[in-house]
């Protein structure tokens, strides 16, 4: 099965529910309505969140200069003090506690994605946390929700079957012909959750990981919210600021989001346009591999698909694989196992190894040592299929009609050809799926924060295409959008040492750049 996880990755549903009244007045629920940070009163701060108790944080070392601690919140946050949750939290604390300025909490994207393990592998990568935000910020992460260690949504009995299930998935179809088996098996997956995940999945929304959000900022004691969300965390932070406007202190979103478009879309969307399509997605994909090609083609010799007209030969490889696979060392190759792997476009590092991939298809399947299937994108780790599903399913209004899918996968595989389907099929299983949170969050997107919001992205990202990241800082009240001239998905992967200083000195001064500031990336990936 072929999965994006992320963003919506990456690469990238929701049956509407009129969300808890979250614009009630707090005092329906018997809570002083809160103070703002200048100290006035502040109607919108959630009331639900403002009723559970702060956790109560037990840091202790966990190797390699990280501390790790666990929080109890409630699992219904309509009824706070019952059947309690620990989430799981890592800390890399700032290198220089006396110029502290707070903590900076991080999602990485998803959803699904153990923010644990993404932090112990990232924390010291340069362009995402220089050696000064490090010194500067206790830098924290945590697994939300239905993720990893943080109660998480289980389908399967025991991890043999899970990944026997998993790894029998079919592929994203190419024609018609393999859509009736790639229906199936995602309902059945949907079904699997029903019937074992339990009550997670009920309360498994972003709404309720930004109310998770707020509990923590309380507990490491900070006044405000600093917040550093990648991809689909970027959702988390547009929630959070809008469920706590007057908590934002200072908020990246790093490889944004249409926020709107996400949850229901734009009018009637929601039931009738598949999420990923209605985001344009494959637009984005398509745009990212022509700079691919582009790349590749200004690189010369350093890049292996470059002799010739890269384009034309992509078209060609494409076309002869639509007739039958192709062999790489004696493993056929088909049409949608090639296009899966050109769309694999989030890491501008992986680019060389792609072109070394589509030069070995070109040539007919040359043996070549090394040549290797490129690695899934969802390959699967803990529970990120399981727990994908359940935040994506819960927080957006997806169609539930599989003809609807098939109408669209025909006219965006017309209207975007070879990565149009991506779109259409990219959350399948929810079109399937059972459970509800009645405390989701749909809007409004516009409530004006303490402080105003940064938005980085690549001019050419595959996950989060740039006119979503400029559509949903247009639903803010206070946000800027800064440009990275760069293909890939967010600055993770997209090495900008100009985007790293904006986003650094953005989060110690809480003051957005000047108008119009722009950053380039560092360099070719073809070197």
């Amino acid at each position: 099965m072929v999965l994006r996880l992320g963003r919506s990755s990456f690469h990238r549903i929701r049956i509407r529910i009129v969300a808890f009244a979250l614009v009630l007045s707090a005092g329906a629920f018997g809570v002083a309505v809160p103070a703002t940070a200048d100290g006035g009163a502040d109607p919108y701060l959630d009331p639900l969140a403002q009723s559970a108790e702060t956790p109560t944080l037990h840091w202790a070392d966990c190797a390699d200069g990280f501390q790790c601690s666990t929080a109890s919140v409630p699992l219904d946050y309509r009824q706070p003090h019952a059947d309690p949750i620990d989430l799981a939290l890592i800390k890399l604390p700032a290198a220089d506690p006396n110029a502290r300025i707070g903590t900076l909490f991080v999602n990485f994207g998803g959803p699904g994605a153990s923010g644990i393990d993404r932090l112990r592998e990232r924390a010291r990568w340069p362009f995402l946390f220089s050696e000064e935000l490090r010194s500067r910020f206790d830098i924290v992460s945590w697994d939300p929700r239905a993720v990893a260690r943080s109660a998480p949504t289980r389908c399967f009995p025991n991890t043999e079957e899970q990944l026997a299930f998993l790894g029998s998935m079919p592929d994203m179809p190419g024609d018609p012909a393999g859509e009736a088996a790639f229906y199936a098996g995602n309902k059945e997956l949907a079904d699997r959750c029903a019937q074992l995940a339990g009550p997670i999945l009920e309360h498994a929304s972003t709404a309720n990981t930004a109310r998770d959000l707020e509990l923590l900022r309380r507990a490491v004691g900070d006044r405000q919210l600093s917040y550093h969300g990648i991809s689909y965390g970027t959702q988390v932070g547009a929630t959070y600021a809008n469920m706590f406007p007057g908590r934002v202190r200072a908020m990246v979103f790093d490889g944004s989001m249409d926020f709107q478009g996400s949850a229901n879309g734009h009018g009637a969307e929601g039931a009738t346009v598949p999420l990923d399509t209605r985001q344009q997605v494959a637009d984005g994909i398509a745009a990212t591999f022509d700079a691919f090609l582009r790349q590749c083609e200004a690189a010369g010799p350093r890049c292996a698909f470059a002799a010739g007209d890269p384009a034309l030969k992509w078209r060609a490889l494409a076309e002869r694989a639509r007739l039958a696979p192709i062999r790489v060392n004696g493993q056929p190759w088909t049409y949608t196992q090639i296009v899966n792997a050109a769309s694999d476009l989030s890491r501008p590092s992986t680019y060389p190894d792609l072109a070394v991939l589509l030069q070995a298809l070109f040539d007919d399947g040359t043996t070549l040592p090394g040549i290797l299937p490129i690695a899934d994108s969802a390959a699967y780790t803990g529970n990120r299929t399981e727990a994908f599903y359940s935040i994506q399913c819960t927080d957006s209004t997806v169609p539930t009609d599989p003809t609807v899918y098939s109408r669209f996968a025909i006219s965006e595989d017309q209207r975007v050809p070879y990565f149009g389907r991506i779109g259409v099929f990219n959350t399948m299983a929810c079109a399937f799926w059972q459970a509800r949170d009645a405390d989701r969050y749909t809007g409004p997107w516009n409530r004006r924060t303490a402080a105003p919001i940064l938005v980085l992205n690549s001019r050419f990202d595959p996950a989060t295409p740039l006119h979503g990241a400029e559509a949903g800082a247009a639903q803010l009240a206070r946000a800027q959008v800064v440009v990275v001239e760069g293909a890939g998905h967010s600055s993770m992967y997209v090495p900008s040492t100009c985007a790293e200083r904006v986003k650094r000195e953005y989060l110690f001064s809480a003051q957005l750049p000047p108008a119009g500031a722009g950053c380039d990336g560092d360099g070719s990936p073809f070197g």
